[in-house]
């Protein structure tokens, strides 16, 4: 049976989360049955970790906030959970049901495939998008 994305459910999410006078900061998008669709949003970092589970398959989309006191920007990372107690077979198919998301979730500095927690921490997608962006002003590097 072939996944389907509830695209109007993603894309709601996704535009909030892409609003700067929004304070959703993040928003995961799970299946349910064959359908992949959004299962939260919120603003509070450490609740979008806690969003994975090792036996999940799962989207992310997040909004982190980078530069310096001068200019400020959103950046955005797309995440790909693939849980580590997954099955063979959901985590091959989660390659091409990316493709799905991808219609929707188009713009993005980086893009994370993990199954680590590590890897969905704030600190570790801030870097990560940072590194996306080139140069790094005030710093201190």
């Amino acid at each position: 049976m072939s996944t389907k994305l509830d695209k109007d459910d993603v894309r709601a999410a996704y535009e909030d989360v892409r609003d700067d006078a929004s304070a959703t900061l993040w928003a995961v998008f799970k299946y349910e049955g064959n359908t992949i669709q959004r299962s939260a949003t919120g603003d509070d970092y450490g609740e979008f970790q806690s969003q994975f589970g090792d036996d999940e398959r799962a989207f992310g989309f997040i909004r982190i906030t980078t530069g310096d006191e001068l200019s400020k920007r959103s950046k955005f990372a797309l995440v790909t959970w693939a849980g580590s107690l997954l099955s063979a077979l959901k985590r091959a198919r989660l390659s091409t049901d990316k493709s799905l998301i991808k219609q929707v979730i188009q713009n993005f500095a980086v893009e994370i495939m993990t199954s680590e927690q590590d890897e969905i921490r704030i600190e570790y997608i801030t870097d990560e998008v940072k590194k996306a962006g080139g140069a790094n002003y005030g710093t201190g590097q």
